[in-house]
């Protein structure tokens, strides 16, 4: 039996030991399991983001050659006239696609947030059911809906509303169309995230208070899903500018935006400096947009429900 005498006390020495002993272990344990995602982000994003920003201030050479000489040309050639009117195109087709989108899938998240969860997650499948859908797929199907002897135009024509096709396609009307359909559903989730999260009891307060529904819904709903409501605003915005295939099947060549004049640049033009020029501002843009997005208290967690 040890008696009490034998036992010695820990000294300060001893027990600063152990709590390094144990925070080198706690520091240890976080760098493993923090390493791998840390790697993939410095390999496959942190990197080539600084190699575009590197090659955006390169000079174009002969046969599409990257000549390594400092310039500022590729920026300012964004603001030449033809640019400038894609980039003000893009601007105007993203601004219609995001207003329609949160209009049209507010009531729809609140809808799915206000009945019971079987039925909110039922729905919720269903709003992602067209993602499981190649594009291309749907992009064709709106094809043969919007053509000038599709079905749209053949029923208006057969119940006598219209004598001559509509000009459905191959114009802004048709990508703005194109964009909606595919953005829907990230608009909707996190709108239906914040309606959710919402305290049920501010609103019957609002009521208590004898206020109807319009005002209760513009000072208390509003404001407090409004985090969610931005966060659709850049899930939707910002794909839109960069989504280039919508613009190619349904715009016909006579819609460009800023993701089409990427991928020319890249491509066809082979002028892969100024590409890269037109890739970090709109990488910019992105940032900016996130930016304001935290600073109004919305929660990054949103924008990947």
């Amino acid at each position: 039996m040890t008696k009490t005498s034998d036992v010695v006390p820990e000294t300060p020495v001893v027990k600063k030991k152990h709590k390094d002993k144990k925070s080198f272990k706690a520091r240890l344990s976080s760098f493993i399991m923090c390493a791998p995602i840390s790697l993939w982000s410095v390999l496959f994003i942190l990197l080539p983001m600084v190699l575009l920003a590197f090659m955006s201030f390169m000079t174009k050479g002969a046969l599409g050659r990257i000549v390594y000489k400092f310039t500022l040309e590729n920026y300012a050639e964004m603001f030449k006239p033809v640019y400038f009117t894609v980039i003000k195109q893009s601007l105007l087709i993203a601004f219609w696609t995001t207003l329609l989108t949160v209009l049209l899938g507010y009531p729809l998240a609140n809808f799915i947030a206000s009945v019971k969860k079987k039925t909110s997650g039922i729905l919720t499948v269903l709003l992602m059911l067209p993602l499981w859908v190649s594009g291309l797929v749907i992009l064709f199907s709106f094809v043969i809906l919007l053509n000038s002897s599709g079905i749209i135009n053949t029923f208006l024509m057969n119940i006598g509303l219209i004598k001559e096709p509509l000009d459905l396609l191959y114009n802004n009307f048709a990508v703005i169309i194109g964009m909606l359909y595919m953005f829907l559903p990230f608009a909707v989730l996190p709108m239906y995230s914040s309606i959710e999260k919402l305290d049920k009891g501010l609103i019957e307060a609002s009521k208590d208070l004898g206020a109807g529904p319009v005002k209760t819904f513009l000072k208390v709903t509003l404001p407090l899903t409004s985090p969610g409501i931005f966060a659709a605003v850049i899930l939707t915005f910002i794909p839109c500018i960069g989504y280039y295939m919508v613009t190619d099947m349904l715009g016909g060549g006579t819609s460009m935006m800023v993701g089409n004049l990427i991928y020319r640049q890249f491509t066809i033009s082979r002028d892969w400096p100024f590409g890269a020029a037109l890739a970090m501002v709109l990488a910019i843009v992105i940032l900016l947009m996130v930016f304001i997005y935290t600073k109004l208290g919305g929660d990054l967690d949103d924008l990947g429900a």
